[in-house]
């Protein structure tokens, strides 16, 4: 998978691509952590109209973290062939998969937080049951710990 020195996808392009992105979402790293099995949204309804549907009301840090991930260039509608090639259908498989995840994975890891902030813009439960999960912990945690480890390895 390692292509040539100065190559796509070679080590150094992967932390040329990743590294400042990851860097912008690592300080969300210990709240996500912390908010683990968590509810970080709640469902609000005006119960004065009588047609009023419920909305989810998120967390401000939660918010904060959405937006600085749809900031990045990490985001791809494309995610789809992420789940596909390699056969996730739960969370459960989105946790083991970022648990064996190695440097060369990160486009794929960027497609499982594509994901979550696309979909959760559309389906309200998305960004707080990535929260909840663990999932998104796991992701940004197993990133910025890929970035740490090559950045500081010598070729």
């Amino acid at each position: 998978m390692f292509e040539g020195k100065d190559g796509e996808n070679s080590v150094e392009d992967i932390l040329a691509r990743y590294k400042d992105d990851v860097a912008t979402l690592a300080p969300y790293i210990d709240w996500l952590k912390e908010h683990t099995k968590q509810q970080v949204a709640e469902s609000y309804s005006n119960s004065e109209l009588s047609n009023s549907m419920p909305f989810p009301v998120y967390d401000s840090t939660l918010l904060s973290f959405v937006k600085q991930a749809q900031q990045t260039g990490m985001i791809n509608r494309n995610y789809h062939y992420v789940y596909s090639r390699n056969h996730i259908t739960n969370y459960k498989d989105e946790l083991k998969f970022i648990e064996n995840a190695e440097i060369t994975d990160m486009d794929d890891l960027a497609g499982l937080l594509s994901r979550y902030i696309l979909e959760g813009m559309t389906k309200g439960t998305v960004w707080a049951e990535g929260v909840y999960t663990g999932v998104l912990y796991a992701l940004v945690f197993k990133m910025d710990d890929l970035i740490h480890f090559w950045g500081t390895m010598s070729y």
